[in-house]
């Protein structure tokens, strides 16, 4: 919240307007007096990295009653505001339209009342309204996420990490429960991200005779070797009858019929608290920025609108759509249609259902298919890819398939490091960093000779490339060798996974998130070891080839005064700017600064050469301090997205794969040569999407190894901005109110 509020001050006041925070929420509104104050630039520094709300929030009964906002209303018009940007969950901004519809009546009275001129009245005549959803639970409709989700979920696999390697030492199952009161959004996605052996959450109430499935697929989970259990209970699960699931009952059902040691462990208000996660504070700063413009774009006849993201895009929708349709889903599962309320949660929320159930639920077939397919990673090693391999080999096995393993990339498929691996065998990946299968960069260009021959001795019929640049380059290679070698032609699925996230065909890639996580935990390290010491900079070098995604995230994420990279070219006159820049700012209360540069960003304007300048040009002002970050960002365990991002990737490819391997199945023998038949499977806008190799050669700089277009150019307007650098807001991503109603009714059909 604290990221959300920091971006609307500081770009309402870039824009010209007065910014007013409004202490203890509503109550604040009501009661008034000190409780609006108006915000300074410096008053929300230091703000980022910090849990909770500063200007806090209370339940508030008065704001229910018509005396109450009445109250409300005269302390606004007193301060001439006219606008408000609400940050809450549902019953917040359900409430705050109920005080927009109500406003010319509220002044009416007021007047009446004689506590407000009929001059002030008509100066505030209308009041406008955005909404900002902040609620870990994601249970608002329309919304992709919600601000906090990420970081609730941080917070709980840190907790299922710590456990799981408890209950493996002493063979226990453990039964967790995580909040979501109506909505199993925390629960599905943990079970997912940990491979938790069953999931209870309100949407989807388990089967009649649930209890005898349970034990089943515990007993199963053992006996393929496994040393513990872990079930997921959200804390308002219920059976099909509407009776309530506990994790106590569920603890009493093992101990009683299975004998297993159970322990029961209630995640509670852990899940609201800590550091906010990098996704949170750009998702709530790219919010603030659009709630500001919203604001600003509004007219009496514009609908109150809640600022949200859509896969990686800003979008506006009418309040009151979201808050019917979230009330539909509750309707839906008090009716029993569960189905329909799962649906009505929305495409990623049922993505992940249907992931886990997939993953979770079937018991590999007794029949075989013949084809056997190979998985390997390919480049540096990175965060959630054993997760992707883990999902690929489980669907893998699930299709009947056998699969195998290939070692050390393109160079263990040239030497023959080549092994069958089975549904044990990747058991507890998700969980792990780096790559378990090992991973080299080489390329398999003079290797074709001995992959082909090893490719026919294992009979190896299509292939998962999990990697970097290199898998694309590599993938790539394979295609262009299909003339010359027959054995080449088979199908190829890409997963992009690197920190660089430089891959083209996918906005996103595994790996990237639990970079960006590093980097910007370091940097708030950094922050408060130069807050303490007053008149420091700190010039921090992050990884990222010669795409410039990690230093301009982390920048937004970490609040930097500028982010250099190599796709927005920079000169010593702008180096210039942003010493002046920093001079200027430690004349103000906030005397310290923080500048990410690129790795390669630019070959003579290197880390040493800035760290020199700034030093020059700062001394007697402010002293500079330099920190390579180095392979620090490669390491880790995954953050939850990407735990999550590799889980569902790797599901979809290989699910991908069996239909290409019918296609091409003609007299006993698989024959692909098709440019459709070698795709990446990236993440664009809101879909996963299959695009053939061939096809993004052209839209791919190979000296650069990056993209031709990449999406997160646009945010860096915004970093500037937050740094307080006067640049013209061309703020290209203009949001368009969309209506969630008319686009499910679309989807139907």
């Amino acid at each position: 919240m604290n990221a959300a509020v920091r971006a609307v001050v500081r770009v309402g006041i870039y824009t010209g307007a007065r910014v007013f925070f409004v202490y203890e929420g509503y109550q604040g509104l009501v009661d008034g007096g000190n409780n609006i104050r108006e915000a300074s630039w410096e008053s929300v520094s230091m703000m980022l990295q910090l849990g909770g709300t500063v200007i806090g929030s209370a339940r508030c009964k008065d704001f229910q009653t018509r005396e109450g906002r009445l109250a409300a209303a005269c302390n606004l018009v007193k301060q001439d505001i006219t606008n408000l940007c609400v940050i809450g969950g549902d019953g917040s901004l359900t409430g705050a339209n109920q005080f927009r519809t109500e406003w010319s009546g509220l002044l009416d009275e007021l007047v009446k009342a004689g506590r407000i001129t009929s001059g002030e009245a008509k100066k505030s005549s209308h009041l406008n309204i955005v909404g900002m959803v902040g609620s870990i639970d994601n249970d608002f409709c329309g919304t992709d996420m919600t601000i906090g989700t990420d970081s609730a979920l941080h917070r709980i696999m840190e907790v299922v990490d710590a456990i799981t390697t408890t209950a493996q030492s002493h063979q226990r199952t453990f039964v967790l429960e995580v909040m979501g009161r109506h909505c199993g959004y925390l629960a599905l996605v943990t079970a997912l991200a940990c491979g938790a052996d069953w999931v209870f959450i309100p949407e989807m109430p388990p089967e009649d005779n649930w209890e005898v499935h349970l034990c089943r697929r515990l007993l199963d989970t053992r006996e393929r070797g496994s040393r513990l259990n872990v079930i997921i209970v959200a804390e308002g699960a219920i059976d099909k009858s509407g009776k309530p699931i506990t994790s106590d009952m569920v603890k009493d059902l093992v101990v009683k019929k299975l004998g297993y040691d159970t322990r029961v462990t209630i995640l509670g208000h852990v899940q609201r608290g800590g550091t906010p996660s990098a996704f949170d504070r750009i998702l709530a700063s790219r919010m603030g920025v659009e709630a500001v413009m919203a604001l600003l774009e509004a007219t009496p006849d514009t609908p109150a609108c809640v600022v949200s993201l859509s896969g990686n895009q800003a979008v506006r929708l009418p309040l009151m759509e979201c808050v019917q349709v979230t009330k539909d889903v509750t309707k839906a599962m008090a009716d029993g249609r569960f189905e329909e309320a799962i649906k009505l949660r929305g495409r990623s929320f049922e993505n992940n259902w249907s992931t886990y159930k997939m993953l979770a639920h079937v018991h590999p077939p007794e029949g075989k298919s013949p084809f056997n397919i190979g998985i390997m990673n390919v480049g540096a090693p990175c965060a959630g890819m054993n997760a992707a391999v883990r999902s690929a080999v489980r669907i893998g096995i699930i299709q009947g398939h056998h699969m195998f393993a290939i070692h050390d990339g393109f160079e263990g498929l040239a030497k023959g490091q080549i092994e069958p691996i089975n549904w044990t065998g990747v058991g507890g990946w998700t969980g792990k960093g780096g790559s378990n299968l090992g991973t080299k960069r080489t390329l398999p260009g003079k290797y074709f000779e001995e992959i082909s021959e090893n490719i026919s001795k294992h009979n190896i019929h299509a292939l998962v490339v999990i990697g970097g640049f290199e898998s694309f380059t590599g993938g790539l290679e394979m295609v262009t060798a299909r003339e010359k070698y027959e054995e080449l032609c088979i199908p190829i699925v890409v997963i992009p996974a690197t920190v660089s996230n430089n891959i083209p065909g996918s906005d996103f890639s595994i790996g990237a998130d639990t970079a960006l996580n590093t980097i910007t935990m370091t940097c708030d390290r950094i922050k408060q070891s130069a807050a303490g010491t007053k008149r420091r900079v700190f010039i921090i070098e992050t990884m990222g080839g010669f795409c410039g995604y990690l230093a301009t995230m982390a920048g937004l994420a970490a609040g930097a005064d500028a982010a250099y990279i190599f796709e927005d070219p920079f000169t010593i006159h702008d180096l210039e700017l942003n010493v002046e820049h920093l001079v200027q700012k430690m004349k103000t209360t906030v005397k310290r600064g923080l500048i990410l540069r690129n790795e390669k960003s630019n070959m003579n304007y290197t880390t040493d050469f800035i760290f020199n300048l700034y030093s020059e040009e700062g001394k007697g002002i402010f002293d500079c301090r330099k920190n390579v970050l180095g392979h620090m960002q490669q390491g880790g365990t995954p953050t939850p997205f990407d735990r999550n991002f590799g889980t569902k990737m790797g599901a979809k490819a290989v699910l991908w794969l069996s239909d290409k391997l019918k296609e091409c199945y003609r007299h006993g023998r698989i024959f692909a040569n098709t440019p459709e038949s070698a795709c990446v499977l990236g993440m664009r806008k809101r879909h996963l999407v299959f695009q053939p190799l061939q096809e993004l050669k052209a839209q791919t700089d190979f000296e650069h190894r990056i993209p031709n277009d990449q999406w997160w150019l646009k945010l860096r307007p915004i970093l500037k901005i937050l740094a307080k650098y006067k640049i013209s807001l061309d703020y290209s991503e203009k949001a368009h109110i969309e209506h969630i109603v008319r686009k499910r009714s679309v989807e139907k059909k």
